[in-house]
């Protein structure tokens, strides 16, 4: 895909996504408040923009490694839909003994357009045979 995503700063301290290098996959998020994880809590950090994915993709919401090696959050709930137009947040778990500060304006995550199937559900009364057939968690293998 290339074109443009239009993004919208909701506050005058937004900033814009950022690219890291020019054939980074993921679009740098930065907070726009300061905000304090507790220890084993989940927090949202607002990034003070809303945007416009264009229908057939979705953004997929990414840790930035460098934020997850040195503070060891996670990063949750992940999906921003093309119908979306509200304020993008980061959800962040802290599954660690300390706090963590975010600071206002600070690199806290990636966004990754990615193309998706836009498919009608259909109910079936069978499905096609494989060889894996039903068996799930671990069955390939190590």
């Amino acid at each position: 895909m290339s074109g443009e995503l239009f993004v919208k700063r909701l506050t005058e301290t937004a900033k814009l996504p950022t690219r890291g290098s020019a054939e980074a996959a993921g679009l740098d998020l930065y907070a726009d408040a300061s905000v304090s994880v507790m220890p084993h809590c989940n927090n949202l950090v607002p990034t003070g923009i809303s945007m416009v994915i264009p229908t057939g993709y979705y953004g997929r919401v990414a840790p930035r490694s460098g934020v997850s090696v040195k503070t060891g959050l996670i990063v949750n709930a992940g999906v921003i839909d093309s119908d979306y137009r509200g304020e993008i947040k980061i959800v962040f778990q802290n599954p660690t003994e300390k706090y963590v500060d975010i600071k206002a304006g600070e690199k806290v995550a990636q966004l990754v357009i990615e193309k998706i199937a836009l498919l009608d559900v259909k109910e079936v009364d069978s499905l096609d045979d494989t060889t894996r057939g039903s068996n799930g968690f671990g069955s390939t293998g190590n």
